[in-house]
């Protein structure tokens, strides 16, 4: 069950683990296995944190690993074109809400957790996945493959697939159907609402 629980909710989602090195010069393994630690430094702190404390201290590691912007406009699809300037950075802000929202929430205690490393293969357009994996003691192996771009600032996530699901896709499809059927304010009420639940609970 903890093992399911995992799966679902690792989807969505560096600065102070880099020391001196700046985000541009990480390699995209790099990226990834910070981002790990900063997690799993969250999830042993999870509870003198708080929600709000959590989301504090993932919200630039979030930001500095994925590519949140990208993914925004992945997951609307063309939609994306009928949005107004307005409404395309409300939805990018809204957004960034909820992926930080969701790893403050998943991420709120520790029970032995740990990420591992497996593999990194290049993709025909020149990106990256990093294959690792999360055991949880008592629970199978969870894996994961993190599908990497690299922008100016550096190597971001643009995607991640947990056991063969890809994030990618099914966020694209939950939020293309609420567009269709609620329109731009429906899908912003949804996400508001799901951010509040995260607070919660």
């Amino acid at each position: 069950m903890l093992r399911k629980i995992y799966v679902g909710l690792l989807f969505l989602a560096l600065s102070g683990l880099a020391g001196a090195v700046g985000a541009d010069e990480l390699s995209a393994r790099q990226v990834v296995e910070q981002f790990q630690n900063q997690l799993i430094d969250v999830m042993k702190r999870g509870k003198e944190l708080g929600f709000k404390g959590r989301y504090d201290a993932l919200e630039a590691a979030v930001k500095n690993s994925h590519d949140l912007p990208k993914i925004a406009r992945i997951v609307v699809g063309k939609e994306w074109e009928g949005f107004t300037p307005e409404q395309q950075a409300r939805f990018e802000e809204e957004f960034s809400r909820l992926s930080i929202s969701a790893y403050a929430h998943n991420f709120k205690e520790y029970t032995g957790e740990s990420f591992n490393f497996v593999s990194e293969e290049e993709t025909g357009r020149g990106g990256v996945v990093i294959h690792s994996t999360l055991s949880i003691p008592g629970e199978k192996d969870v894996r994961f493959g993190y599908m990497m771009k690299k922008k100016d600032e550096g190597w971001r996530i643009i995607n991640i697939i947990a056991d063969g699901v890809s994030d990618l896709a099914l966020k694209r499809s939950e939020y293309t159907s609420v567009l269709s059927r609620h329109g731009f304010d429906g899908l912003i009420a949804k996400i508001t609402e799901r951010i509040e639940s995260y607070e919660k609970q």
